[in-house]
């Protein structure tokens, strides 16, 4: 048995710029990892099967990180790599809250597919891990990318970046928020002019990320008030901080919010007024930026 590490993420921003004909949302966004991270442990066998080690509040079938193995090893037999004796089980230490725009199942399953990549000895280039995932979850080809980037297209373009902003004070309200539900939502912006790329670049220049906004927020505030709630907690201590309210917003479709801090002492003090104002001490936690996907380390 082996142990992987999942990282969370966060949206510095997230604009949504079309829609194709197909359904599928456009969109333009950074994505940084952050430490916050699932547990995965995986061992491998020969009896064919990929499952569960445990029971979880979700079906088996629904999981993605079972469906990213079971997907790794359906392209590995297609192509003569596996065998039908190719098997392992899947125990998954759940850290990142559910439905909370930190895109944890999404990160289980890249580091799903990582791992077994390594450990079925198939040594798959990035390319088709990124292809496999991307019928799996928009977000996964960035979990395999590995380190912050410029997000386009419907999740499978990416520029690699280094954001200055390193410290992030979140505030997680115990409401799961469903993605689709959110996209589904005839008031969505779907039309969000882009940041030309260059102004990005500068951007991440910034110890505090202020630029962009997030076109989910809106409206899972409005449909989730318990989110908008939260998010207005964060102001305030923000601004009593004397942090601007720009660098306050939600993560990808919520309801995580977060407050880009110019430094771990801030990001200490914004938590402390958190949990002063009565907010969840579990539910409010200061992370940093990570360089790199922690699973990248650990390939062989």
């Amino acid at each position: 048995m082996r142990t992987w590490l999942a990282p969370a993420k966060l949206n510095l921003f997230l604009h949504v710029v079309g829609q194709r004909a197909d359904g599928y949302h456009l969109l333009q966004s950074v994505f940084c990892l952050i430490d916050w991270c699932d547990e995965i442990r995986i061992t491998t066998h020969a009896q064919g099967r990929i499952q569960r080690a445990e029971t979880l509040d979700w079906a088996e079938d629904d999981d993605l990180a079972i469906r990213a193995a079971r997907a790794l090893k359906a392209y590995g037999r297609e192509h003569g790599l596996l065998s039908e004796a190719a098997g392992g089980e899947v125990s998954i230490r759940k850290a990142i809250p559910n439905g909370a725009g930190l895109g944890g199942g999404s990160s289980d399953a890249a580091t799903t597919l990582m791992a077994f990549n390594a450990l079925w000895g198939l040594n798959l280039p990035h390319k088709t891990l990124a292809e496999i995932g991307l019928t799996l979850g928009a977000d996964v080809p960035f979990f395999l990318h590995g380190q912050a980037a410029l997000v386009g297209g419907v999740g499978e373009s990416m520029e690699s970046l280094q954001p200055a902003a390193q410290w992030f004070a979140l505030a997680v309200p115990p409401q799961l928020v469903p993605t689709a539900l959110i996209f589904r939502d005839p008031a969505l912006t779907r039309d969000t002019a882009p940041i030309p790329a260059q102004d990005i670049r500068s951007a991440c220049a910034d110890g505090r990320w202020t630029t962009g906004h997030n076109d989910l927020e809106p409206v899972a505030c409005r449909q989730f008030p318990l989110v908008a709630r939260w998010r207005d907690h964060l102001r305030r201590a923000a601004k009593a901080l004397g942090l601007p309210e720009a660098a306050v917003r939600m993560s990808g479709s919520g309801g995580a919010c977060f407050v880009s801090c110019g430094a771990r002492d801030e990001a200490q003090a914004v938590a402390q007024s958190l949990v002063a104002e009565g907010l969840e001490e579990d539910r409010v936690r200061i992370c940093r930026a990570l360089a790199r996907h922690p699973a990248s380390e650990q390939l062989p």
